[in-house]
């Protein structure tokens, strides 16, 4: 265990002052507002501003506790953990000692209050910290964070410590199809689409490096000022992107034919019955299992095709699997949408994939299909049925049509692997582009 102290006595002479906007952001930190989102430009001070929050709040309730999360812990730990909050420290709060346990990773204040880090790439410890209550979350460049874990971090703002439960978050905004925007702008549920029923208990500032001059070498901003477009709008100007260069899918394009979600069990099986043929399709991975947030997750989607030759997204049941345990996800939406046959992306396992499916189930009839041609070009037949209108999603699925939103006639931009869109892809593609509907089919045998 080792101690991290920082004092006026240990760093220069403390000179802190807020810049306008620095100023506005405060305000709305300090504000009766719950969920928080300071977003824009790199080194705008939005992390800095945070932190202190997070500092404030613990010294004004003894043995509070402050929950920070980022995807990966090592960044946040270079970032943060070394950097920001000893800086905030000695700035704001000269004297103040900070006890840095690197054992189970949390800054300690005097008081008992704690700040605790965690990485949710490191599944044991993101699970011990949301297995705990805390009076704050920080989601911490959440433009990497998924919707869902998103979701179950806000479930553990239960401390009762007589301060007001805070979500904070911060990002370089991605684009526009990213469940921030969605629930900052929009005021959506990014799910289900519905308003949300408290939209004042969201607010958000925007924040660039041109507001933070002052605390920023002479030459950052010329730097910023050389990278391409697309990244100059995020990190110099702070801007949401509409779209990627190209799309082949936009938000836009995804709303037009857009179905509420079901919300009984009758009224999903009311649309099972409106099916001619459902399909569930695995995009599968190297993922070892839950654990295992290095490697992608297994895409598994439920798609469906009526008898009008309207195809559908039913569902997505994504996750981070063993093949065990995507074999008994995918089995389970066989029976429960009774789904015509699996589709399973063969390149990654060939055979053991039919085989780890038929260890799950013998009686599930399975397709395996072979990935001959890039993401892309798999991609572009079902974009264009999108475009035709021919194509719903029952429900949103945030982090599925945020992949999709990256496509682009250029290839795929996304961070990370499409395994939701590419699952999608699949079902839809064996629905709709290599088989001929039944509504297709009657119409040319009436015509005959």
């Amino acid at each position: 265990m080792t101690a991290l102290s920082v004092s006026s006595s240990t760093a220069r002479t403390p000179s802190f002052s807020l810049t306008d906007k620095q100023d506005a952001a405060n305000r709305i930190l300090a504000s009766q507002a719950r969920h928080i989102l300071l977003r824009g430009g790199s080194r705008s001070g939005k992390t800095f501003l945070i932190c202190r929050a997070l500092i404030i709040r613990g010294l004004k309730a003894p043995g509070s506790t402050h929950a920070v999360l980022r995807q990966r812990f090592n960044h946040l730990k270079h970032s943060v953990i070394f950097d920001t909050v000893p800086k905030v420290a000695a700035l704001c709060y000269p004297g103040l000692k900070l006890h840095l346990d690197k054992t189970d990773w949390f800054h300690e204040l005097p008081n008992g209050s704690r700040i605790i880090y965690g990485g949710l790439d490191d599944k044991e410890r993101a699970d011990k910290i949301l297995g705990q209550e805390h009076s704050s979350i920080f989601l911490n460049e959440a433009s990497q964070i998924s919707y869902s874990a998103r979701n179950k971090a806000v479930t553990r703002l239960a401390q009762t410590s007589g301060l007001a439960l805070k979500e904070y978050v911060d990002c370089n905004p991605p684009s526009v199809s990213h469940w921030t925007y969605r629930l900052w702008f929009q005021k959506i549920e990014p799910t289900g689409g519905e308003a949300l029923a408290d939209p004042d208990s969201y607010a958000s500032v925007q924040m660039n490096p041109g507001d933070n001059l002052a605390n920023l070498p002479d030459t950052y901003l010329a730097q910023l000022q050389a990278l391409p477009e697309k990244d100059r709008k995020r990190f110099l100007y702070g801007e949401f992107l509409a779209q990627v260069d190209g799309a082949l899918w936009t938000l836009d394009l995804i709303d037009k034919k857009r179905e509420a979600r079901w919300r009984t069990e009758e009224e999903r099986q009311a649309l099972i019955e409106r099916m001619q043929r459902i399909v569930v399709s695995i995009d599968p991975s190297g993922c070892s299992g839950p654990e295992d947030e290095r490697s992608d997750e297994v895409g598994i989607v439920v798609n469906g095709l009526d008898y009008n030759g309207q195809g559908y997204v039913l569902d997505d049941l994504t996750g981070r699997f063993s093949p065990e345990g995507w074999a008994r996800v995918a089995v389970n939406a066989f029976t429960n949408w009774r789904a015509d046959h699996i589709v399973a992306e063969q390149n990654y396992g060939g055979a053991m994939v039919e085989s780890t499916i038929r260890t799950a189930s013998q009686y599930a009839p399975v397709k395996l299909v072979h990935a001959s041609r890039g993401k892309k070009v798999r991609a572009e037949p079902v974009a264009a049925l999108y475009e035709q209108g021919r194509v719903t999603h029952v429900g949103a699925f945030p982090d599925m049509e945020e992949q999709m939103c990256n496509f682009s006639t250029a290839g795929y931009q996304g961070s990370r692997s499409p395994d939701r869109a590419d699952a999608s892809v699949w079902g839809l593609t064996e629905l709709m582009v290599d088989h001929v509907s039944m509504v297709e089919l009657y119409a040319r045998l009436a015509g005959e």
